[in-house]
């Protein structure tokens, strides 16, 4: 199968965050060791204001309470915000049938997001040591997974249309002072729908690609 592998793809709406990372969590439990008979994921979503924090996350990374929930989660990674406004893209992926690892899959979904805001006439880059894409030395979209038995989720959020403001209370994904943006900052006409279908085209002609 490996980069043919058919591609499931929901669309959410707008969703609370903690159901569907546990929605995530029973998803990839379920494909066991039978995952060669489940099609992969991509699930788009937006969600309510929370923030996120990683396995090695830092409650100092945190730096006001803004009222905002706070969620514990299994991903890599600091902490990050999530709200509406902002794309969200679970990827629900068999690694070992498509013969990826995380390198190399992060390497295509930043690609993707890429390739995307060029779409836009927008030129987003890497930053060596830290994962995601950015925009002038600004962050635009963050990236973190988990890796269970071969099977992958959570995925990238892409910063399209929201309110930015509470990325003042964190250190993004850790980093003191890092700037962030977005794409209607860019391109007003951006919204959550039409940059969804866009990155999904990107994402599967990225995993098509032979490893």
């Amino acid at each position: 199968m490996g980069e043919d592998s058919p591609l499931i793809l929901r669309t959410l709406g707008q969703v609370d965050y903690a159901p569907t990372w546990r929605r995530m969590q029973e998803f990839t439990a379920q494909r066991g060791s039978d995952s060669h008979d489940w099609p992969d994921e991509i699930w788009l979503c937006e969600h309510p204001p929370v923030f996120t924090q990683g396995l090695a996350g830092k409650p100092e990374h945190l730096l006001v309470d803004i009222g905002v929930p706070v969620v514990k989660i299994d991903r890599g990674g600091q902490i990050t915000y999530h709200g509406p406004g902002q794309l969200v893209c679970y990827l629900l992926l068999d690694l070992k049938r498509r013969d990826l690892g995380i390198k190399g899959l992060v390497n295509r979904m930043e690609q993707a997001v890429i390739d995307l805001l060029a779409e836009f006439g927008v030129r987003g880059e890497r930053l060596a040591g830290a994962p995601g894409v950015y925009v002038g030395g600004a962050k635009i979209a963050a990236l973190g997974l988990k890796v269970k038995n071969g099977c992958c989720y959570h995925g990238l959020a892409l910063n399209v249309a929201m309110d930015l403001k509470p990325f003042d209370a964190i250190n993004p994904c850790g980093y003191a002072g890092m700037a962030v943006t977005q794409l209607t900052a860019f391109d007003p006409t951006a919204d959550v729908e039409k940059v969804g279908a866009k990155l999904v085209a990107q994402l599967e002609n990225k995993l098509r690609e032979k490893p």
